[in-house]
Formats: C-alpha cells, structure tokens, sequence
C-alpha cells in the first residue's frame, strides 16, 4: 500500500528513470508508492545505457510482484543549435543572427556584431519563411526570421544562410533547442536514431513506444510500417507481436490533425514542453481539455506531462500551483499523469511519487462523487456497436447502482480490461491474466490493476480463486460485493460475455448472459 494510504489509485503514475531513482530499491519503492509505467527517454544516453534501465526496472517488477509497463520515447527530429563559444553567449533584442547550414561553433563577429549559429537541422535553412518565428532554448530567446542570404564562409556558392532579428534577448548556449511554430517543417517522423531505438526497444520488449513531434496521422503510420519490417504489426492490439504507439502532441500542426492522428495511434500524450513554446501559453490548459476530450471519444489512453511537479526537482515539497495542475489533469480526465526530471534527475525522487499519489487518492475521491452515474462509452466505440464495449458499460451501470468494492476480470489479452477502462469506472479492475506481455500493457489503462493468475480451469474455479485472490490480500471480506467481468469458454481471446454479481464467500445472486 502506498503513502497515500490507497493500494488502488486509478490514475496511472508514470516516471521517468534517470541517475536520480537508477537503483532497483529505489525503483522498487516508487512501485510500492504507486508508479506503474516507467519512461526511458531515448533523449539522453546511448542503447547500452537504455538497456541497463530497462533490466533494474524488470528486476525491480520482480522483486515486488506487481507488473509495471515500460516506456521507450523517441527522440523525435528535435531541432538544437551547435556549440557555442565559451559554451554561452548573450544575444539582446535588435542583434543579427545567421544561421548556417555548417557545422559551426557560434560567436559573434567583432567587427559587424553580427552572430553565425549552426543548426543539426540544415534543411530549416529552407524550410523557414520570412516573418516567421524561431525560438531558442524553450522559447527564452526570440527571434523573427528577416530574410535569406547567401552564406559568405560556405564553400558551395549556393550555399545559404538564414537571417533572423532578435526581439527578445537571452542566453544562447550549447545544443539548446530550436522551436519553429510557424513553420511547415520537412523533417521525417523518424530519425536514423529513432529507428535505432525503435529496433532497440523491439528487442528489448519494451510494452510501450511514444513518438515526438507527432504533426499528422502518416507520422503514426511511418512508425507503424517500421514496426511490421523489425516484427511488430499493430493491425490487432491483442496480439503478442504489437507494441503500442504513444503519439505525443506538442506541436500546433497536431492539433487540426488531431482526430486523425487518434486513430492512428494507440494512445496520446498531452506533452505541455514544446507545446507550450509553438503555442500561445494561455491556450495550452484548454488544448489539454480538447485532447483529453477527443481521446475519450477514441477510447485511447492520455498521458498528461511536463513540468507537474518541476519545483521538486530541487525542494522537497511542491508549490500549491503543481499540486492542482496534477488535480486537473485528473478532473479533466487524464488516465495517467507523468514525471519527467523531477524522477529522472531530481533531488527526491519518491516524495514526488508520494505527492502524486496523494493528490489523486484525494481527487479520484471527489471525481468519482461528481461522476456517479453519468459515465458513457467512447462515442466512436458506441457507433461500432462492438459487443465487449457495450458489455463494459453494462458493468458501469451496475458499478453505478451498487457501488462494488472492485471489477475482477479474467483478460486473456488486455482487450476486455481496455474497453472497461474506457468507462472510467469508479472502483477498480483487478485484470487477471496468465500472460505477463499483457498484464504489462495493461498497467497504463484508467483504473486497471494487473494481477497475475495461471489460468483456472474453468469459470467456477476463477471465482474461487477471485475470492481466495481478495480475501488474502485483505481487498475484500466475506460477503462483501464484487462484480466478475469473463468469457464462457475461459480463456479465449475476444470472448467476454459474462457479468456476475457475486458476494465473497458466498454463491452468485445473478447471472446475465447478453446474446
């Protein structure tokens, strides 16, 4: 049981692993505290390092018994500026900027003032148009692109460079990242070294893939079709062989392809970072509303993240500000709610967790209460007229009127525990399964609680084994409602098609087959 006193947050809890938390104890403990996806962000390291990330978080999963997801984030075609002279260098509102398609350190010329910078992303050289927007190291530094111009030190006659006017001043310093918000960027989806990790996290079997800079469905598809050639197809989400897609959403161009690039992908994550740079910043809290709302219309899975709880980074406690983004982001719906450097390279990796925790054990409370008996399916689910969907939402119907103390439902693949995830039910999910690849999937799901199980030798065997499952690890007493959620046969992928209110202990009061 967690610090928050809960041993069953719905909210899923994802952390990034970084030098700060890289023990398996202190992984361990963050699971104990209610982590349930961890995040290797394939930005910073090389595979080994990744590797070796990946093996603590598996041993501490082991070590505590409770299956956690794994996350590997793609880099993306993140745009940086090269070195820099002396590593930092000043730029004031008025200066002259080239940038330059040559591997160049930047530094000012003494006679003109003039600064050269280059870029690892050449061709924004073309890309960018006259009047648009660039912004350096998140945004601190503006500039407003005036012009092109043939680059005087190039070796190639044609050779151009790009001329921009600061408008606000600040530090340029080394490998600091470039934002483009006005502009339609030619750059691919994938890196040479995002396909690099993608191979990586492939072999390594990771459970989850979050692509950057997602700007329309193709860039879904893109890394789809890499999947199928590395032995991976997301054709059908409850085989073994596919791996999830997480598109993350932090450019504008995202945003009117957004209802595209959900049904492409397998799940969204509302990444507020660069988001909040190509954006007008006070336009950022209603996108979250807007791509949490249409996630739910999709049945897709939300991660909101970036910056939450940023202060922790350094101080042990958090400002009253982040403790009620990370509350919104749960009332607006979020399934899971992320953290990045405060887990990664912070100075007290678990209060975060901690904190986390205990803010949504008190606002899944108080969520719950506003919600009571107004939940409905996915709307693009309800036109599909799927049977395991419509089935779900039988189940938060019942979960409404009687008030259960948990869902226990046998999901051989991870689907039927989706869908009922999708309903945002107001109790748990305990999803019992015999396959480990599954139960991990599961882990980012609203509400959904893998459990692991050999698979019983029939339906009244799972009940006796759901009543032996609750009463030793003190979920549940003798009488004591739960509502069994499973197929008739056990144990076949696709087949959910029962629903019985039973009392712990005691024989079914009722039993309801849907043809």
């Amino acid at each position: 049981m967690s610090a928050s006193g809960n041993p069953f947050l719905l909210t899923r809890i994802l952390a990034t692993v970084g030098p700060a938390c890289a023990a398996p104890t202190t992984l361990a403990k963050m699971i104990a505290e209610g982590v349930r996806v961890f995040r290797v962000n394939c930005s910073h390291g090389d595979l080994p390092q990744f590797q070796a990330s990946v093996d603590l978080i598996r041993q501490a999963s082991l070590n505590t018994g409770q299956p956690v997801g794994i996350l590997a984030d793609l880099s993306g075609p993140k745009i940086r500026v090269t070195t820099v002279e002396n590593g930092a260098l000043e730029l004031a509102a008025g200066d002259t900027v080239r940038f330059t398609t040559r591997d160049v350190v930047a530094q000012r010329d003494a006679d003109s003032g003039v600064v050269t910078v280059g870029t690892t992303y050449p061709a924004m050289i073309n890309d960018v148009l006259d009047g648009q927007r660039l912004l350096v190291n998140d945004g601190a530094v503006r500039m407003l692109v005036t012009g092109h111009d043939q680059d005087p030190s190039a070796d190639d006659p044609a050779g151009r460079c790009l001329v921009a006017t600061v408008t606000v001043g600040g530090t340029l310093s080394n490998k600091k990242g470039v934002n483009l918000p006005d502009t339609d960027v030619s750059a691919p989806a994938l890196t040479e070294w995002d396909e690099e990790c993608a191979a990586w996290a492939v072999e390594a079997g990771c459970d989850f893939l979050a692509l950057s800079f997602v700007r329309k469905a193709a860039d879904v598809h893109q890394l789809n079709e890499l999947l199928k050639t590395l032995g991976r197809d997301n054709t059908d989400m409850r085989s073994h062989t596919a791996l999830p897609i997480i598109a993350k959403i932090e450019k504008p161009q995202a945003i009117d392809e957004l209802d595209g690039i959900l049904a492409a992908a397998d799940g969204v994550m509302v990444a507020r970072g660069d988001l909040g740079v190509e954006m007008d910043l006070a336009c950022v809290p209603v996108m979250q509303k807007k791509i949490i709302r249409r996630a739910h219309a999709h049945g897709k899975p939300v991660i909101v993240a970036t910056q939450m709880l940023e202060s922790m980074i350094e101080n042990p406690y958090p400002t009253r500000a982040e403790v009620s983004d990370v509350a919104n982001a749960i009332i607006d719906g979020a399934d899971a709610v992320m953290c990045s450097g405060e887990t990664a390279v912070g100075k007290h990796p678990l209060e975060v967790i901690r904190v986390m925790a205990r803010t949504a054990t008190l606002t899944e409370t108080y969520d719950a209460d506003q919600r009571a008996g107004t939940t409905r399916p996915p709307s693009n689910l309800r036109e599909t007229r799927y049977r395991t969907a419509a089935l779900a939402h039988g189940v938060s119907t019942i979960v409404n009127d009687l008030d259960p103390k948990c869902v226990v439902m046998w999901s051989e693949l991870g689907g039927g525990a989706r869908y009922l995830s999708q309903n945002r039910l107001r109790v748990p999910i305990l999803a019992v399964s015999g396959n480990h690849v599954a139960l991990r999937r599961m882990s980012l799901h609203f509400g959904v609680h893998p459990v692991f199980m050999d698979r019983p030798a029939d339906g009244i065997a799972f009940v006796e084994s759901v009543d032996g499952l609750l009463i030793d690890n003190h979920w549940a007493g003798p009488g004591d409602g739960v509502v069994i959620v499973k197929g008739d046969p056990l144990g076949i992928p696709g087949v959910t098609n029962q629903i019985r209110i039973h009392y712990v202990g005691d024989v079914c009061r009722l039993t309801w087959h849907p043809k």
